[in-house]
């Protein structure tokens, strides 16, 4: 699976301009805490894609050198 961190980078950006250099208002919501949540997500999900990367990159390095199990032997 390819991971991408540019997603969760984006959404770290995104919550930090809504969070520290935004001064408008919407009724009902609090800008800060939008932004606070989506910096939240973003870090989590950087975290769990460096773990998932991780974990396939170790199985990569185990199957090198086996031989293939999907194709039958010699006769």
């Amino acid at each position: 699976m390819y991971i991408s961190f540019g997603g969760p980078i984006f959404l770290i950006a995104v919550g930090a301009v809504l969070r520290y250099a935004t001064d408008f208002n919407i009724s009902g919501v609090d800008m800060d805490t939008v932004g606070l949540i989506l910096m939240i997500a973003g870090v989590a999900i950087l975290i769990l894609s460096t773990i998932n990367a991780s974990i396939n990159r170790k199985d990569r390095k185990e199957m090198v050198g086996r031989p293939p199990t999907d194709r039958l032997p010699p006769r």
